[in-house]
């Protein structure tokens, strides 16, 4: 019994850890979606030329800072609409479930499941255009947050069944 109380302990912790950077991750999306809706385009393409400058006098056949440049002028207000509604809703919608995670709100644990299985399915997709590194890693990260929840909510169920007898 000692047992299974360290081990759900554990589970809870790391479940607890995970729904915080989700959350965090959430208000980041949000605070870059408003950035966006108050940038210009131009505005960015000046920026991302003022942060890779000093790597291409270094290299200026360098594939990062050259990629960035080149996105950088192809961004038009239309994307940058597009890029601050998806940041905004999307950290809207992951700071509201970690809310009602947090708050153990039992019918937000399927929800979160199924919101977090979608990202992933769709973070997936656009990982077949970009090979991003970065999409696998959340991708990674949010099947085990999927795990987690799923965990707790199957303990938080039987806790509560049990409590009821």
């Amino acid at each position: 019994m000692v047992k299974k109380y360290l081990s759900e302990k554990y589970f809870h912790k790391i479940f607890e850890v995970g729904i915080t950077l989700k959350g965090l991750d959430g208000l980041l999306e949000i605070i870059g979606g408003i950035l966006l809706l108050n940038v210009k385009p131009d505005q960015i393409a000046s920026l991302v030329q003022i942060f890779t400058q000093h790597e291409l006098i270094e290299d200026p056949r360098d594939l990062i800072a050259n990629y960035l440049i080149q996105a950088s002028h192809q961004f038009s207000i239309s994307s940058e609409l597009f890029g601050a509604l998806y940041l905004l809703s999307h950290g809207l919608i992951k700071v509201l479930i970690v809310f009602g995670l947090l708050k153990n709100k039992l019918w937000v644990y399927p929800v979160s499941i199924v919101v977090f299985s979608v990202f992933s399915i769709y973070q997936i997709y656009r990982f077949t255009y970009s090979h991003s590194i970065s999409l696998v890693i959340l991708t990674v990260f949010d099947i085990l947050v999927i795990f987690l929840t799923w965990h707790e909510y199957h303990h938080l169920k039987k806790k509560i069944l049990s409590s009821q007898q």
